[in-house]
């Protein structure tokens, strides 16, 4: 059994260089754990590769055997203020000591309100909003969900092929980025309809679909991420968005935007869907709204809510200490951590594309917006293996989609962060062409990730 209270305290990052590897990857103690984890833990959890984090400080993760990361990961795209920011983890502790939870559903609970109040002052929707407060990101779509039929009387919902909006069984019926989300747990839920990502969608919804499958005066709301995650960091064409939302004007359809992990800062805008000047219906956040606290949201126009006391609730959702932690998340976007996300993507887009042009149709594309970066490979397999030699190296990537390696760090990371990030992604591009079958075999003996995807 691993004990993790028996370890040494975490050695300090101000004295060590980042990344600091110190063992064979993993560690005898990383080994230990995942053998122990493995005894105990559901097999349905998707692990990327055999990181056994205990503590981080800012951008750095330190492992069960003390060496030292560079995270470009966040935990998926989670931590967006970095590892114990002191602000939040201050307004943690005040808000603990205060009040851990009381419900917010049967109770008026004040931080709640004030969360919901910040809400609408910042969400890209024009006029007033009300707002249900999750434990998730797939609680936020399945409240989305209920709330876009029962507002619209209409039965029919449409998302697009790559999407990812969550595993729970609403979500996950919205989700098409792997068929293996939806393999023995047959029949989902009735009435989706998918669509290819992008303009091509569109024309798919109003010449085939309005026309031959279902009237468009009975699809209650159409479901997008403005910047596709899981499915590969996917940036959809400029007249994308403009035109989905002239279409679900024409037709009365409700326009839901999943922002769960490109929002929050992360694209260099507070909402990712500010890039192409649109306004969604209902708008759906988690991830790194409150900085690695479990804490969700769907913002609605107040219109929509029509829905009455007892129709929707949650008896942990908007706990007061992840409310604080998402209030000051907010304020530290908004102090600097948003035009960093600007900055640093345009960085290090520009210094990933310089380094891997020398590398060949090995890498396709590098694209992305701000902190939401992918880089498109030619094969799965150069993916993972790039994938497994950054972890070699002290570099924590993740795939996404087909044949894509996505960096998603902290938005407190720094130029020299930056810097020292895609030195590490080149050379670990630059090991994997010269033996290309040493890291993805390495890869796979430590827990077949050409089978199991990271989903985010």
């Amino acid at each position: 059994m691993t004990d993790i209270a028996e370890r040494p305290a975490p050695v300090s990052t101000t004295a060590r260089p980042v990344p600091d590897i110190r063992t064979r990857l993993p560690g005898p103690r990383a080994r230990d754990h995942v053998a122990f984890d493995h005894t105990y833990t559901s097999p349905s959890l998707p692990r990327a590769y055999p990181l056994v984090p205990v503590h981080g400080d800012g951008a750095t993760v330190e492992d069960i055997d003390g060496n030292l990361f560079l995270d470009f990961t966040a935990g998926i795209a989670v931590s967006s203020t970095g590892y114990g920011h002191p602000r939040v983890t201050a307004a943690i502790e005040r808000q603990a000591r205060s009040m851990l939870h009381f419900s917010a559903s049967d109770f008026y609970l004040p931080v709640y309100a004030q969360l919901a109040a910040e809400l609408d002052r910042i969400a890209p929707i024009d006029g007033p909003t009300k707002s249900f407060i999750t434990n998730s990101g797939t609680e936020a779509v399945e409240a989305a969900i209920k709330l876009a039929r029962f507002h619209s009387r209409r039965q029919y919902l449409v998302s697009f092929l790559g999407a990812f909006h969550g595993r729970s069984y609403g979500s996950v019926s919205l989700t098409a980025s792997k068929s293996r989300y939806h393999a023995g747990f047959g029949p989902l839920l009735p009435g989706v309809i998918h669509v290819p990502f992008g303009s091509a969608g569109l024309d798919e919804l109003e010449d085939r679909v309005f026309k031959k499958l279902v009237p468009a005066d009975e699809i209650a709301a159409i479901f997008v991420e403005p910047i596709q995650g899981e499915g590969g960091y996917i940036v959809p064409d400029p007249d994308f968005l403009p035109r989905l939302r002239a279409l679900c004007d024409r037709h009365g359809i409700l326009l839901v935007a999943d922002e769960i992990q490109s929002g929050a800062g992360r694209t260099g805008k507070m909402w990712a869907v500010e890039h192409w000047g649109v306004e969604p219906d209902i708008l759906l956040t988690a991830k790194g709204i409150a900085s690695g606290l479990p804490l969700g949201a769907m913002v609605a126009r107040a219109n929509l809510m029509t829905w009455q006391p007892g129709h929707h609730g949650s008896t942990f959702g908007g706990n007061p200490v992840a409310c604080a932690a998402a209030l000051e998340t907010i304020r530290l976007l908004e102090d600097g951590l948003i035009e960093n996300a600007a900055e640093r993507g345009d960085q290090a887009i520009a210094a990933l594309r310089e380094a891997t042009a020398k590398h060949g149709s090995l890498v396709r594309e590098v694209r992305g917006k701000g902190l939401m970066i992918g880089v498109q490979f030619d094969s799965d397999a150069t993916a993972e293996a790039v994938q497994w030699a950054c972890f070699q190296s002290g570099l924590l990537v993740l795939e996404a989609g087909e044949a894509v390696v996505r960096m998603s760090p902290p938005l407190i990371v720094s130029a020299d962060d930056v810097d020292t990030a895609v030195r590490l992604f080149d050379e670990a591009i630059g090991a994997v062409r010269r033996d290309p079958s040493k890291a993805l075999d390495e890869a796979r003996k430590w827990g077949d990730v050409d089978e199991v995807y990271v989903a985010g």
